[in-house]
């Protein structure tokens, strides 16, 4: 393999290993009357308790929701029969994450059962294609003709994309359509895969808030408390996706406090993405190492 050392290809494949039991374990959580902040806490605990750390706050986006929603504390959200949930979750060794994704259906009502088999399948197809040299817009059609066969649309607007160590989008992307040149993918590399299905439009945009944050940069807060919870998210999280509820015990009063600092414009606040004509979404994603003889599944 090119530009992978022993140990960091050990830390990939570590993190990988995780990530997927994570994201097995939060799919099985995902239950009539469960609460959404219980589930988070009880799958990011298990990340932790197998040596590696969070790479960001476990998504938990139901129905024409596609991205970044995580419960913010005391959240009294439960999911509810029916639901289509995507959960999305990533675990980093050493600053080495993993990126994986499954959508299931609260309950198991299989309403969107060809949807959610949509996803899916244009994953494996990408998987199975992507290696050393490969065009990613090649990748991006695969995906689309895939999706499209099953009846629905790709989110056009959403991409796969290349991770490096402590950087979740490191600059390629894998698109889920087909369009102009554009990036290759090189042996050393290691992609996250996520194609978006839908019964919508096929585009989403900004919504709301969805409790998921990333540090931006030191700046001047009057307020000693969001002063010292700044300083606690530098250290503690660096450049990665953090939840407000990991800010629990770092200061007084985290709600209070990161809203302070967003205004400041020292942490970015993503919004939920939101399907543009209300339909649902599912997503399947895995973390894939290229090498010179193809890629490798690490999650």
């Amino acid at each position: 393999m090119e530009d992978v050392d022993d140990e960091a290809l050990e830390k990939w494949r570590q993190a990988g290993r995780i990530t997927a039991k994570a994201r097995d374990l939060a799919a099985s959580l995902v239950v009539p009357g469960a609460r959404l902040e219980e589930v988070a806490d009880k799958v990011e605990g298990s990340i932790r308790a197998a040596g590696a750390r969070p790479a960001f706050p476990l998504n938990l986006s139901a129905d024409h929701l596609a991205a970044h929603y995580t419960p913010e504390i005391d959240d009294p959200m439960t999911f509810i029969d029916g639901q289509l949930i995507k959960v999305d979750i990533g675990a980093h060794v050493d600053g080495y994450p993993g990126d994986s994704a499954k959508t299931v259906e609260v309950g198991g009502v299989r309403r969107h059962g060809e949807l959610i088999k949509a996803s899916r399948e244009a994953l494996a197809v990408a998987v199975e294609m992507i290696g050393p040299d490969v065009s990613l817009t090649k990748v991006g059609e695969a995906i689309e003709l895939t999706i499209k066969s099953f009846g629905f649309r790709p989110i056009s607007n959403l991409t796969g994309h290349l991770i490096k160590r402590f950087e979740l989008h490191a600059g390629k992307s894998v698109p889920n359509v087909g369009g102009k040149k554009g990036d290759i993918a090189r042996a050393g590399e290691v992609f996250a895969i996520e194609p978006f299905a839908t019964s919508g439009d096929g585009s989403v945009v900004n919504g709301e808030g969805g409790n998921i944050y990333r540090f931006v940069g030191r700046k001047k807060a009057k307020d000693a408390d969001a002063a010292r919870l700044l300083e606690a998210i530098e250290r503690e999280f660096s450049t990665l996706p953090f939840a407000q509820r990991w800010c629990k015990g770092l200061c007084e009063d985290p709600k209070k406090s990161i809203r302070l600092l967003k205004a400041t414009g020292a942490l970015y606040a993503y919004p939920v993405l939101v399907e543009k004509g209300w339909g649902a979404v599912s997503q399947h994603e895995h973390s894939v190492l290229i090498t010179k003889s193809g890629g490798v599944q690490l999650t």
